[in-house]
């Protein structure tokens, strides 16, 4: 039987046109009932839809025409478009948005001062009853501005009444007509796909608003004759359309805001490289380098590509992709990163990874499509989002008939007016931002402290963690061995430097990891080692050769003692230094007991720290690692880890890792991402211990971009307060509705005589969003 070929694919696609969150749901539903989609994550922060599909049943032209057939802008990505360059592209399509907006917002404020100041007139001279329902807060300006305005400009009140309603009416429809044409434009599209969103809000607000006015200027006996007051509602329609600009104004700045971590960091290469071609230093543009030139960086330039040092030294500042504060030293061999500072020294670095492939483009597309996700909390508000308008619509018609029946005086308009108000105070943007605004704040946040999080589900996830389970070697320890002590045997003639050197060049010819601790341990003291005569690996015990004159021997006591040398003389040592989780080895010379040398895997200097974090958060905390018992009891003592999971091969971590789990835990699994990927993916949360040449690993939910565990701690308390702030923006926009919309209905006026101006609705609504926004920027200061 033929094998099924696996056609799962991943794209993402920019999409224009899209408000509030009831149009996010709408492209959302639409994409997941689409033959062939697997899942599909539609983000109106991002404008942009991440779509999971079965290649062999849908193409991504059918994905862009679903989005279109639902009233909405869509086209293919770019192709071979780095992230970097996608970024910049979003960055210019915001900042023009923005500018258009702030334009139209400006023009409108004008347009709808001088609205005001002309319908002031216009309403002393309508007389009492115009009076009784004129808009509260019209009323509330005539009383407070028409004497300075009678006084200051006279001759506007000897105007024909008539002459300044046209005047008004013409203002009002150049303001709808451009500076509010895209909320009839758009709602007339989603109406054509049978649908609504906030521009339909909006566009039946004002323009039931503007008809109401132009048939009371043109026909006014019309409304008389049926003891209706022939009001005008031309400065409300302006200043809601004013209003509404003004919110999304702020609304896209703030929005801006959010996404300042991701636009610093694309901001990070540089345009120009300086390479060696044909023997000359050439200022080429950064896309222009290919992998194998060698680049040149002077003190305080940027790093533009990533490469290998091949000559000179220097320290470089990495903070900006890893979160360390201090300068790394980098030497010929060492990998340096594009995108950041070099400090001190001149160097010379050979080009490796461009491109798509380079650090830097792979942490932006990282974050790029952690913002773009979704978290699972998300889902409450899109159920709210699929009925609200719906259910808006049906509230306003219910208020119009029910001011209609029941109010008496005035009935028609002001049940008009209330009706209106209920259209423009409904904010169904608040909701739909509550959660994406938190996310791409939270994701910047954590780059800028070196925490790399895949998206809005694995911080949702992180928020519940009750159990964090930690591997040893490179998470709690450094993981490279090193010497930590080094003892002469009693009545030893050799000096501890001599000894170092007779073992060190015999260690030379082993490829142990211990053995290398050893040379390492000699090079940094400046010991000069000889080349040994003879070496011999002794598998599970030692080495021995001759060097330099000597018989060496370095490995277990049962190696000597085939040696016929005596180890006992060094034996409680020997017990001691094992207790404290390091590896003795016994060194005999020419026939004798030398010394002891003791190596170790030295606990990160950081661990400590971080583990008394992990425990102030009412975290229970593991160690499990595949080292003997006895290490690993020590190494637990030594940074304060009570419970530890010794002697376990990757898949017994999985096992324990499954067996917390049924015991009810929720399991964060913190590895290198390799050796620990198997439980990394198991855990609730995988965490993986990266460096900044190591984004991460395929199997962890979120990379610390430095080998520090304090980032873990971090993490966790990021991830509750970014869930305590989605919380509270679903909380405010929630309660925001279902307050706001029975006081713009008129619940108060019969105990208060209290009505709602439809200016301070659209007021009112645009500071909703804004102030969604706004607290989720508090993340910034986390």
């Amino acid at each position: 039987m033929a094998n099924d070929t696996v056609t799962t694919q991943k794209i993402t696609i920019p999409v224009s046109g899209m408000t509030c969150a009831a149009c996010s749901a709408r492209v959302q539903r639409a994409l997941e009932r689409t033959p062939g989609v697997t899942d599909a994550a539609v983000n109106l922060m991002m404008k942009n839809a991440t779509v999971s599909y079965d290649a062999a049943t849908v193409s991504p032209d059918a994905l862009v025409e679903t989005i279109r057939s639902v009233g909405y802008g869509a086209e293919l990505p770019a192709p071979e478009r780095t992230a970097l360059e996608a970024q910049d592209a979003q960055e210019r399509v915001e900042a023009g948005e923005f500018r258009r907006l702030l334009g139209k917002a400006v023009f409108a404020l004008v347009a709808g001062a001088a609205a005001m100041l002309l319908s002031m007139p216009l309403m002393a001279a309508g007389g009492g009853a115009h009076g009784i329902t004129v808009d509260p807060f019209m009323r509330w300006a005539m009383e407070r501005l028409t004497p300075a305005l009678e006084a200051w400009a006279p001759w506007l009140y000897a105007l024909d009444p008539r002459a300044l309603s046209f005047g008004l009416l013409a203002l009002t429809g150049v303001v709808m007509g451009w500076a509010g044409r895209h909320f009839y434009t758009r709602a007339w599209a989603a109406l054509r796909h049978r649908s609504a969103d906030m521009n339909t809000l909006v566009s039946l607000g004002t323009g039931a608003a503007f008809l109401f006015s132009a048939a009371a200027t043109l026909a006014p006996d019309f409304f008389i004759s049926r003891g209706v007051a022939p009001d005008v509602y031309y400065e409300a329609v302006i200043l809601i359309i004013a209003l509404v600009l003004v919110g999304n104004t702020l609304e896209a700045r703030a929005k801006r805001q959010t996404t300042a971590a991701l636009r610093a960091l694309a901001g990070l290469q540089p345009k120009t490289a300086r390479v060696l071609r044909n023997g000359a230093e050439v200022d080429v543009p950064v896309e222009a380098v290919v992998a194998g030139d060698v680049v040149l960086v002077r003190p305080g330039e940027r790093i533009p590509v990533d490469g290998e040092v091949v000559a000179g030294a220097s320290a470089v500042d990495e903070s900006m992709l890893t979160g360390e504060s201090l300068p790394v030293e980098k030497a010929p061999g060492d990998r340096v990163i594009g995108g950041t500072i070099n400090r001190t020294g001149a160097f010379r670095y050979r080009a490796t990874t461009l491109g798509e492939a380079s650090v830097l483009a792979r942490i932006v597309k990282l974050m790029r499509d952690a913002q773009g996700s979704r978290a699972p909390v998300q889902r409450l508000a899109d159920r709210i989002s699929a009925v609200f308008v719906p259910a808006v619509l049906a509230i306003a018609v219910t208020t119009f008939a029910a001011w209609w029946l029941m109010a008496g005086e005035a009935a028609v308009v002001r049940g008009f007016a209330a009706a209106i108000a209920v259209l423009i105070i409904a904010c169904p943007c608040a909701m739909g931002l509550a959660v994406p605004t938190a996310i791409m704040v939270a994701t910047g946040k954590g780059a800028e402290l070196g925490i790399l999080i895949k998206g809005g589900e694995a911080l949702q996830r992180v928020q519940s963690v009750d159990t964090v389970v930690l591997d040893k070697t490179g998470t709690v320890t450094e993981g490279r061995p090193a010497v930590t002590d080094l003892i002469l045997a009693p009545g030893a003639s050799l000096t501890d430097e001599r000894l170092l050197a007779l073992v060190a060049s015999l260690e030379r010819g082993s490829e142990h990891p211990l053995a290398e601790a050893v040379v390492q341990y000699a090079t940094s003291r400046d010991v000069t080692l000889a080349d040994a005569a003879s070496f011999e690996s002794l598998t599970g015990r030692g080495a021995a050769g001759h060097v330099d004159g000597h018989d060496v021997v370095i490995g277990n006591p049962a190696l000597l003692a085939e040696r016929s040398v005596d180890p006992s003389p060094l034996h409680a040592q020997a017990e001691r230094l094992a207790a404290l989780g390091r590896t003795p080895m016994f060194a005999a010379v020419d026939g004798a007991l030398a010394g002891l040398i003791a190596v170790a895997d030295p606990v990160k200097t950081t661990s400590r720290e971080a583990i008394t974090r992990l425990r102030g958060l009412g975290l229970d905390v593991v160690l499990l690692t595949g080292d003997n018992e006895r290490t690993a009891r020590a190494i637990a003592r030594e940074v304060g880890i009570e419970h530890v999971v010794a002697g376990v091969m990757p898949e017994g971590k999985v096992a324990e890792v499954q067996r917390l789990q049924r015991e009810g835990r929720v399991v964060a699994m913190v590895g290198d991402g390799i050796n620990d990927a198997p439980a990394l993916a198991h855990a609730d949360v995988g965490i993986a211990i990266g460096t900044g040449t190591d984004i991460a690993a395929e199997a962890s939910d979120i990379t610390l971009m430095r080998g520090d565990l304090r980032g873990v701690a971090e993490a966790i308390r990021l991830s509750r307060r970014t869930m305590g702030t989605m919380r509270q923006n679903l909380f405010w926009a929630f309660i925001y509705n279902v307050i706001g919309i029975p006081i713009a209905a008129g619940a108060l006026y019969p105990a208060f005589g209290v009505l709602l101006s439809p200016i301070l609705a659209s007021a009112a609504m645009a500071f909703s969003s804004v102030s969604v926004v706004s607290n989720s920027l508090r993340l910034r200061r986390f």
